[in-house]
């Protein structure tokens, strides 16, 4: 019998282990390293699951630069929210249809660090808009398209 020979038995469980490592290794020497943001540079943010269902929060992210959009009052009191964990020199956004362009409008800083940026909408957006922003932080832009679905009313 095959599993009698104690060679076997023990290259049965050492074998899935070195490959196991082997993977990792590969990994480590041939993966590519995170680059730090260069000055005039764009890069895309992307769109994490809770800002396709109703929650409230809509993460936005690249690496270790992360922004979160929230969504406070109703209908026509409607303001949109964007939290840095890095200070930003200026966020711009739109929101509109997504086959069409929507006109950029300015947010402003509340927190006096660019950590916080506000911007009062005149109307809740639908749930086929979409929200296309840019932020700039250190000489860099940051952009992303991003569904409106969490900024829609819930169900009861």
């Amino acid at each position: 019998m095959v599993f009698t020979n104690k060679h076997v038995i023990i290259a049965m469980i050492v074998a899935p282990v070195l490959a196991i490592l082997a993977w990792v290794a590969a990994g480590q020497f041939s993966g590519e390293t995170p680059q730090a943001p260069v000055n005039g540079m764009s890069y895309p943010l992307v769109e994490k699951s809770n800002c396709r269902y109703v929650s409230g929060a809509c993460d936005l992210e690249n690496e270790d630069f992360r922004l979160t959009l929230v969504a406070t009052g109703i209908d026509s009191l409607t303001e949109l929210v964007v939290r840095s964990a890095y200070p930003l020199d200026g966020v711009v956004l739109g929101v509109g249809p997504a086959e069409q362009d929507a006109e950029p409008t300015p947010m402003r800083a509340t927190d006096g660090q660019g950590l916080e940026w506000h911007l009062v909408l005149g109307r809740l957006p639908g749930p086929g808009e979409r929200i296309r922003l840019v932020a700039i932080a250190g000489g860099a832009s940051y952009f992303a398209d991003a569904s409106t679905a969490f900024m829609q009313p819930g169900e009861g």
